[in-house]
């Protein structure tokens, strides 16, 4: 085989065999499953795949919080979620300390929320943070959703309280339901006639 054709098949054999490798490097590897190890904080940490957010807990002194509370559910993003984010936001999150505790807690309900309570329902739930934060059940498909952020992994229930993983940061306001135009000005002119 001259030289020319045996480059020729060699360069054929490496452009058919890096499409399938092109294809795997666009496509996010899925996030390993997350077993409970311990606590909130210790199933998060020991999990290996929310450095991210657990650096934002440990650095608004929420790790005390998130050990010790029972009745909490917390929504966490992956790694890859964060990695997602426009690193200028992130990056000004990170500056601003009550910032990141807000954004935190937004993750965070004061109350048990399995799947079973968000399948088939939607509407808001009070986060931590004082706003709220939107519960979607109601995929025929049977996607779970939060904030429109997928639920990837559900019903964790750790030492502290039940963990969600989730495939996207929440944002404050991302899942708000549409409030009416104009609300009535009396309730009971809105109520079903008997």
């Amino acid at each position: 085989m001259s030289p020319t054709r045996f480059l020729l098949a060699a360069a054929a054999v490496a452009a058919l065999g890096a499409a399938p490798l092109a294809a795997q490097a666009q496509a996010p590897a899925a996030a390993a499953p997350v077993a409970v190890q311990g606590d909130l904080i210790d199933t998060l940490k020991l999990s290996g795949q929310f450095s991210t957010f657990v650096g934002g807990i440990d650095a608004t002194n929420l790790t005390g919080l998130l050990k010790t509370n029972k009745n909490l559910t917390v929504f966490a993003p992956t790694d890859a979620a964060f990695a997602a984010m426009p690193a200028a936001d992130l990056a000004k999150l990170k500056a601003d300390k009550a910032a990141m505790q807000k954004f935190v807690l937004h993750h965070v309900v004061n109350a048990p929320i399995d799947s079973t309570k968000i399948k088939g329902a939607k509407g808001p739930v009070p986060s931590g943070a004082g706003d709220t934060i939107l519960l979607d059940g109601s995929d025929e498909a049977g996607a779970l959703k939060v904030d429109g952020a997928t639920i990837v992994q559900a019903d964790l229930r750790t030492g502290s309280g039940l963990l969600h993983v989730v495939d996207h940061v929440l944002v404050a306001g991302q899942g708000a339901v549409d409030a009416p135009a104009a609300p009535p000005a009396d309730a009971s002119a809105t109520a079903p006639a008997r």
